[in-house]
């Protein structure tokens, strides 16, 4: 089984949807805000077309429609026409093209005549946060001994705004398995780790999340009621545990555990994943929530002993 592609891209983008941005303040909003001066004309700026929100004047118009475009490529859409991009990022296609033939001369898209992907070069933009996040490398072994002992996928993901972004990742040998890498963002409602980090939120920013997110069905059984996955968190808070089925994607159940930094702050999640068919809820809970727990525990004595929690 592999993981919708389209699920992963969608969810890769900045605010959870391709090409658009969230206004996060009152000036992004085009609302004037007193002793400020009047924001720039973000079309006059880059030729972007449609006029669009206008924004503070800190706010760099370009350089956002520029990582759009990057994001615009992913696993079900690896190579692009120029319409497919500006369809996809909802600007023009001449301020499309102007953006991608700048991405082509420094290097990080490819252009064949018709059709435009990303190079190599993109993973710098990743690497100087993964480089500087010393998670990944201590949990490492950790995660390796706890696939080998269970024979289940494991990884560890951190929450970024609505979504979690995977940072480490060990697959377990299986012919069948999910295509998740280091970088793959998801919802966080709908998944085991994602639960995990919005239990460890104060109540103020967990109903603000509440509030602003879209709860939408990823299967028939994804929770989106917003009543009740406030009840789900606040149980997941509780025990201590999250465990998902289903919910993200049809025959994949999920359970996920805490890792905690200093003074106790729920920093990242670590989960183990299991086949619907192979393992029973009954069974994730049983055999792998014990080992999922105790490898938490050693990955945050390791933190502490490296002085990094």
């Amino acid at each position: 089984m592999t993981t919708s592609a389209r699920r992963a891209n969608t969810y890769g983008t900045a605010d959870g949807r391709r090409g658009s941005v969230r206004p996060g303040s009152r000036a992004a909003e085009g609302a004037a805000v007193p002793g400020q001066p009047p924001a720039a004309d973000p079309v006059a700026e880059d030729g972007g077309g449609t006029p669009a929100l206008t924004r503070n004047s800190d706010f760099v118009q370009s350089l956002d429609r520029g990582l759009a475009v990057i994001r615009a490529f992913g696993p079900d859409r690896e190579r692009l026409s120029l319409s497919e991009v500006a369809r996809a990022t909802g600007l023009t296609r001449a301020a499309t093209r102007r953006f991608l033939l700048t991405l082509v001369q420094l290097g990080y898209v490819r252009n064949d005549g018709r059709e435009f992907s990303l190079r190599p070069r993109v993973l710098e933009l990743g690497y100087a946060y993964l480089s500087g996040l010393a998670l990944p490398e201590i949990a490492a072994p950790h995660l390796e001994e706890l696939v080998a002992s269970v024979r289940e996928s494991s990884s560890i993901s951190v929450l970024d705004g609505d979504y979690i972004v995977y940072v480490a990742r060990v697959p377990t040998k299986r012919i069948m398995t999910v295509a998740i890498s280091v970088g793959t963002r998801f919802p966080a409602y709908a998944t085991s780790m994602g639960r995990v980090l919005l239990a460890a939120m104060s109540p103020d920013a967990f109903e603000q999340y509440l509030a602003r997110a879209n709860l939408d069905a990823l299967t028939g059984r994804t929770v989106t009621d917003r009543a009740a996955l406030r009840d789900i968190v606040r149980e997941v808070a509780r025990q201590g545990y999250a465990i998902v089925d289903q919910e993200l994607e049809e025959g994949l159940r999920a359970i996920a555990a805490p890792i905690h930094g200093k003074g106790g702050a729920v920093t990242a999640a670590v989960n183990l994943s299991a086949h619907a068919s192979r393992v029973s809820m009954a069974a994730m809970r049983a055999d792998l929530l014990p080992a999922l727990q105790d490898t938490a525990r050693r990955i945050e004595a390791d933190l502490r002993a490296q002085g990094v929690a």
